[in-house]
């Protein structure tokens, strides 16, 4: 196969992935300075992200209807602008509702990136290389993870505003994009009420809604066991420090980035099922060795069984419903997707909270455990091989 990952349209959109998790990631490291710069309460800190994140769950699924009926590149374009202008207008907030309402219209503008970067793979690519390209787009993912946050804490040393500058690089890249990307577009066919017919009666598959069960599985781990209650565990049991704990994610990103990079390969090799049926295993593993890791540091094996897990599953998900569905539905497809997703991060840290308040940090790791169980059985039993 070719180099997919030296194509121009492939790096355009490796560059709307990073500004789709450059929102939060970046700022993390800030979140302490902006509360004392502000004035405000850990609690209210909170709301920085929600608010972000608020408009992707609102309107993802009109994303999604626009980019089928009207086009990729018209949503695309001034969504970057939006993200970029209203991103670094967060630099000059001078209190919480200022700063608030600026990170609303930036998650205005990120909430179509979310969306965009999987269905426009889906339309470039067929076949080996679209799995190739997913792959590789997962594993720029988990570099982004892995790097925003220290980019972000080395500007926060200027001041706490100083993150909010990275989003100004969103403006030139919509400005490339427009001039010299090239994608294919959707055709506008039949009527909207006819979209809608066809784009519900592909999701009620029994293949795509297991796929949309996997990803509803797979991000309940992600933000229940993994972001929400590693981190506590680590602290309480082994006393590990913020550098630990970061070291320890950093880890867990690279083999996914390592496992995404040879995503196309490994389903020449084994098959799209076979992925998702590996993915779910290194998901138990990792859940049931965790909570019982003797030292700090015998912490790292499971962590890498759970990065693995991340690299072979969420790009194969991907690679699978773009194939499955057509270029004028591939939007809504990818919009409920990643309704699905974001739903899950709402109801994980709520989920697993219940469980550690009725059986303690095991059962957190016990309900992650049955997540992979679930995952597996729907891999065995609903899903087949995308052509």
């Amino acid at each position: 196969m070719r180099r997919l990952y030296l194509d121009k349209n492939l790096q355009f959109v490796f560059g709307i992935t990073l500004m789709a998790i450059l929102g939060v990631s970046s700022i993390i490291p800030a979140l302490p300075d902006i509360i004392e710069g502000l004035s405000i309460s850990p609690v209210e800190i909170g709301l920085v992200i929600s608010v972000f994140t608020l408009p992707g769950v609102l309107f993802s699924p009109l994303v999604g209807i626009l980019a089928d009926r009207v086009g990729r590149k018209v949503i695309l374009v001034p969504a970057l602008f939006m993200f970029g202008i209203f991103g670094f207008a967060c630099f000059f907030a001078q209190t919480l509702e200022q700063l608030l309402v600026l990170r609303f219209l930036q998650g205005t503008g990120a909430a179509p990136l979310g969306v965009l970067y999987g269905t426009i793979i889906g339309d470039l690519y067929a076949g080996k290389e679209r799995g190739q390209a997913m792959g590789y787009n997962a594993s720029v993912l988990s570099m982004g993870t892995a790097v925003f946050p220290a980019i972000g804490g080395v500007m926060a040393m200027l001041g706490w505003h100083w993150p909010f500058v990275l989003p100004l690089l969103a403006i030139p890249l919509g400005l490339a994009i427009s001039t010299r990307m090239d994608t294919p577009e959707p055709r506008t066919t039949g009527s909207l009420k006819e979209y809608f017919t066809d784009a519900f009666a592909m999701m009620k598959t029994r293949q795509v809604l297991a796929l949309f069960g996997t990803t509803l599985l797979t991000f309940i781990v992600l933000y229940g066991p993994i972001v929400t209650y590693l981190p506590i565990l680590l602290d309480t049991r082994y006393n590990a420090s913020p550098v630990s704990i970061g070291m320890v994610f950093l880890i867990a990103s690279g083999f996914t980035g390592i496992a995404s990079f040879q995503l196309g390969r490994l389903a020449e090799r084994f098959g799209q099922r076979s992925l998702l049926m590996a993915a779910a295993v290194f998901y138990g593993l990792s859940m049931l060795l965790m909570p019982h890791a003797p030292g700090l540091w015998h912490v790292i094996p499971p962590v890498i069984c759970f990065g693995l897990a991340q690299g072979l599953n969420i790009p194969t998900i991907m690679t699978m419903l773009t194939t499955i569905a057509p270029m004028e539905q591939r939007g809504a497809f990818m919009a409920a997707n990643g309704l699905l997703l974001r739903l899950a991060q709402t109801i994980a840290p709520l989920l697993m909270g219940g469980l550690y308040a009725l059986f303690g940090m095991h059962g957190v790791f016990i309900g992650g455990f049955l997540c992979a169980v679930g995952i597996l059985l729907l891999a065995v039993f609903h899903i087949q091989n995308s052509n």
